[in-house]
């Protein structure tokens, strides 16, 4: 009968710590299996994981591409399917929506960054937008309803 103490482990299933530089008997003396002579086999040897021996690193053997600008304008996307699907669910028709509005219906994230509306799918409702930015498509399709853009 197995009682809680009285468990133990299955014969081979936990293997002893290998314990290197304990001297010659037990079998890791010497040079504690850190092969002969070099960086690596000295105390405290440490080094980058980039580090290739003094020889000119892959990091800066490769040229230098790409660019970033720092005048980028990133824009949250807003596409006609979602307004849609908004005025639908709280019935917006012949209202105006701003960017405050915009995030309390979850459509945008921030207030902080400007908003451009696309032309991705289809528009019934009859909406006044304030935004940011917009794209052609889009204005053509909210002015064939019978709404309006305005352009913050």
């Amino acid at each position: 009968m197995n009682i809680l103490g009285n468990l133990k482990y299955a014969e081979g299933s936990r293997k002893k710590r290998k314990r290197v530089g304990r001297g010659e008997g037990s079998g890791h003396g010497g040079q504690s299996t850190r092969g002969m002579n070099g960086q690596k086999s000295r105390s405290g040897a440490k080094f980058k994981i980039w580090f290739e021996g003094g020889q000119m690193p892959l990091q800066r053997r490769i040229p230098k591409f790409g660019f970033t600008s720092v005048f980028k304008v990133e824009y949250q996307i807003v596409n006609l399917n979602a307004l849609q699907r908004i005025a639908s669910k709280y019935e917006l028709d012949n209202k105006e929506l701003s960017l405050e509005d915009l995030k309390k219906y979850g459509l945008i994230n921030s207030l902080k960054k400007p908003v451009k509306v696309l032309g991705k799918g289809e528009l019934k409702s009859k909406l006044i937008l304030k935004v940011n930015s917009f794209s052609k498509s889009a204005q053509q399709k909210i002015e064939a309803v019978g709404g309006s853009i305005t352009k913050l």
